[in-house]
């Protein structure tokens, strides 16, 4: 083996949920390093080319880019596989279009259309609290953010809400029971539920239960679990089927009855 990080990424090894096919070449976008692991996000041009089809060619979707059109998180990004991931915020100033990329119930990335005084802020899990230099208090989020001086009262695996204008936590929610969550990791990818309780395993991982609107239980670990809400409402806007997984014959009766 070569030394150093791969470069390149075949169309088969690509991750289910960017839905490519099959015979339209040999390679895939390998996304950047960036904020978001390789297969926990979506390479810019993947979302311009595949998703909104606003470019029918790499070519495209660069000379798009290059023109300083498309903001991530209110930052103008020129990289055409620059990640984007869970909660960020794609806005399109030249259309007036903001989305915001969540989870279906499926488990595969949804762009999700948001009004222009929603995509003013974005959700944040807190991954780590710690005390820096000089014994400055910061935690780290998701996303890869830094972010110093924060509320005291904010834990590990807490949710922030935080401004895309001013760069700062603008509100938090604590990780508890009662609280809306949407799983984003394991087999229950992309499910929402209240939390019921948390079953902890010292030396091991915690399992939270989680029940949905229509009723069904299901557990998955205390990582996979991202608080979106106070209560049963959300801080953001979510996808028309409320994170709700249906069984075959449950999706098969939905679709008779459209």
């Amino acid at each position: 083996m070569t030394r150093g990080p791969k470069k390149h990424l075949k169309r088969l090894n690509a991750p289910n949920h960017w839905m490519l096919d099959k015979l339209t070449g040999v390679w895939a976008p390998k996304p950047s390093p960036g904020p978001h692991k390789t297969r926990e996000c979506i390479p810019m041009i993947i979302l311009l080319r595949n998703r909104l089809k606003y470019a029918l060619t790499r070519r495209e979707v660069f000379l798009i880019a290059a023109q300083r059109h498309i903001q991530v998180d209110s930052k103008v990004r020129t990289d055409t596989r620059f990640p984007i991931g869970f909660m960020d915020v794609v806005s399109i100033p030249k259309t007036g279009e903001n989305f915001r990329f969540l989870y279906d119930a499926k488990g595969r990335f949804f762009v999700h259309r948001i009004s222009e005084e929603e995509a003013k802020f974005k959700l944040c899990q807190v991954k780590d609290v710690a005390v820096g230099k000089n014994g400055i208090p910061y935690i780290v989020t998701h996303d890869g953010r830094t972010i110093r001086y924060p509320d005291p009262l904010i834990k590990a695996h807490d949710t922030v809400k935080f401004s895309l204008e001013t760069n700062s936590i603008v509100g938090h929610v604590s990780f508890d029971v009662g609280n809306l969550a949407m799983i984003t990791g394991g087999n229950n990818l992309g499910r929402m539920g209240v939390v019921e309780r948390r079953e902890k395993h010292p030396g091991s991982h915690d399992i939270i239960h989680l029940k949905d609107t229509a009723g069904h239980q299901f557990a998955t670990r205390m990582e996979n679990v991202f608080i979106v809400g106070s209560g049963s409402s959300s801080l953001v806007t979510i996808p028309k089927g409320q994170g709700v997984k249906l069984s075959i014959t449950e999706e098969r009766q939905r679709k008779l009855r459209s």
